[in-house]
């Protein structure tokens, strides 16, 4: 039966725990009204422009705001960049969970997650994943996202499975490759040799597993 409209039941994932933020719920409410909109502003910054080349000075006035701003967020320019990074794949994180419906097949729940979750990767973040590799601690922090999206990824399989909707199947490796389509078409190197986008041909591969499993248990 489908959510009566007003319902906050969401499909939950027991067991399965997101990486903590960088910056606290607590922390980002005791932020400014200004301060939120440096984190925005940011984040638009990083994904068409870059700033890892930067120094907090720079930033500053790239941004329009004082250096004490910027430090009362962060304490130094990798954390408050990798801050703003965090704070986008969790916002995109959340969105995905909140994108399933408790209704949904396994399958159904699992295309629409990696759909949702593949906006990380969309065409204008290239510029943002390059550019924030210049980062100490960007590739532990997009390890942990990737992790959670693996770890999602396998319970909908494991679900899949004990449902009968495919049959029994490796999920653990099949999550790995379908949790790390996005990361790896979002590589330079790899998103030169693709025709379509980073986000587009995730999905795009993405279906292709999906309808391979249907049809071997079909």
């Amino acid at each position: 039966m489908r959510r009566a409209p007003g319902n906050t039941t969401r499909m939950r994932f027991p067991g399965v725990r997101a990486p903590k933020p960088l910056l606290s719920s607590e922390a980002e409410r005791k932020l400014s009204a200004r301060q939120l909109e440096v984190l925005d502003e940011l984040e638009e910054k990083l994904r068409h422009e870059g700033l890892g080349d930067f120094t907090m000075a720079a930033i500053a006035t790239a941004v329009g705001c004082s250096l004490r701003t910027l430090y009362d967020i962060a304490p130094s320019k990798d954390e408050l960049l990798l801050t703003v990074v965090d704070r986008r794949l969790h916002r995109i994180g959340r969105a995905a969970i909140e994108a399933l419906d408790p209704s949904m097949t396994p399958i159904d729940a699992l295309r629409a997650y990696l759909r949702a979750a593949n906006e990380a990767v969309q065409p204008e973040s290239a510029v943002l994943s390059a550019d924030i590799a210049k980062v100490g601690g960007a590739e532990r922090l997009f390890s942990a996202h990737e992790a959670y999206l693996i770890a999602v990824t396998q319970n909908l399989l494991d679900r899949a499975v004990a449902d009968g909707q495919i049959a029994p199947v490796d999920t653990a490796a099949i999550a790995h490759v379908l949790g790390s389509l996005g990361g790896e078409f979002a590589k330079p190197e790899v998103a030169e040799i693709a025709k379509a986008s980073a986000n587009k041909t995730a999905d795009a591969i993405t279906e292709i597993i999906l309808q391979g499993l249907l049809a071997r248990a079909a």
